[in-house]
């Protein structure tokens, strides 16, 4: 296995529209900076402290992407550098990005996680609860952060039809959510995808895929 041939590969089966986010939880700085040497600068992390460390010890011109469960009392210790944070999954988390953002005079950019699988595991949204948040008038008083899309994960099932299902469903509501309009928002990134559906995901409108097994090899726990 070697992570710039995996890299290559996985980079050549993109269009040029696709965001590729390398999933690098739970892996070494040297297997990062390998894929950072083969041009990888966009590194997705679900631990905001793992996150935090190898911020401090990699190049500074990396995209650091949140792309797990966020804690509330845990965003100030990424909010000077992180790039997007894609699991917002509820109002409060979202107005202690802004709080924690003011306070490094940044806008940090945000996805809504909407929920689209049928598992009880995943966290997310209805795309009633994300409207509701986006018309109200608290969420236009937020200055730091920009909502610049949404992400959603599928269910952990081999049926195709059901994830397809699944990820069509997300771009409908992204596509519904496009009308809201408001200063704190710019609507241009659908998430979704991994490693084992990343392409299916970009049939159905998916612009940036999380990508960590197929670039790392398997995770280690």
């Amino acid at each position: 296995m070697n992570i710039q041939e995996n890299l290559k590969h996985i980079k050549s089966t993109l269009p040029e529209h696709v965001t590729l986010v390398a999933v690098s939880k739970t892996k070494p700085v040297s297997d990062l900076m390998e894929a950072y040497n083969a041009g990888q600068r966009i590194f997705g992390e679900n631990k905001i402290q793992e996150m935090a460390e190898k911020y401090e010890t990699m190049p500074k011109d990396i995209e650091w992407h949140m792309i797990g469960h966020v804690q509330r009392n845990k965003v100030k210790y990424m909010s000077a550098f992180v790039s997007l944070i894609h699991g917002v999954d509820n109002f409060k988390l979202l107005k202690e990005i802004d709080k924690q953002a003011k306070k490094h005079d940044r806008i940090i950019n945000c996805l809504l996680q909407i929920k689209i699988a049928s598992e009880d595991s995943k966290f997310g949204m209805s795309q009633n609860e994300v409207a509701e948040i986006m018309e109200s008038h608290d969420f236009s008083e937020l200055k730091n952060i920009c909502i610049t899309g949404v992400m959603g994960m599928a269910t952990f099932t081999e049926d195709n039809a059901v994830v397809k299902k699944e990820f069509n469903n997300l771009k409908s509501i992204f596509n519904h959510l496009k009308s809201i309009q408001h200063k704190n928002c710019n609507l241009k990134t659908i998430s979704m995808g991994m490693s084992g559906d990343y392409q299916l995901a970009i049939a159905c409108g998916s612009t940036m895929v999380r990508v960590g097994s197929s670039i790392f090899g398997s995770r280690q726990q």
